[in-house]
């Protein structure tokens, strides 16, 4: 099943297994872009491997939403080591985030602005992303995504 933007999928594995979270985009390597959106479920923007998703068939329409800047080199991480002295965890203790950190919660903060409006126009489209999917009573062999 092709991944397309607006589609809602369940991460199964990691930190946000069980979250319902919306594709924004398909990236290179297998990967898809997914949000929560934060602010419903804390799911951030982040890259997830296509083979730990389910889609569904829910969709919601995004268009609109300017997802061009999450790239690969977003995502990159700062080639540079900290200091793993204990003088330099002390150091650094209280200061503020990291320029880059700044920059990936104003992102997420314009995105989630950008994205709720059109969840909220689906009715309960919102109590639907909250909610954690779980495998208890249902049979799985009998469900349809």
């Amino acid at each position: 099943m092709v991944a397309e933007p607006g589609q809602i999928a369940i991460i199964l594995a990691g930190r946000y297994k069980g979250k319902r979270v919306i594709v924004l985009k398909e990236m290179s390597n297998n990967l898809l872009l997914v949000t929560g959106p934060f602010r419903l479920n804390g799911v951030p923007v982040r890259r997830v491997n296509r083979a730990y998703v389910i889609l569904t068939r829910t969709k919601i329409d995004i268009s609109g939403v300017d997802v061009a800047k999450f790239d690969d080199a977003y995502f990159k991480k700062d080639a540079k080591k900290a200091e793993k002295s204990e003088e330099a965890f002390f150091e650094s203790h209280g200061k503020k985030l990291p320029k880059k950190a700044e920059k990936f919660l104003q992102d997420q903060k314009v995105l989630d602005a950008a994205l709720l409006p059109k969840i909220k126009a689906v009715p309960m489209m919102k109590a639907y992303l909250k909610s954690s999917f779980s495998v208890t009573a249902i049979r799985p062999h009998q469900m349809r995504f």
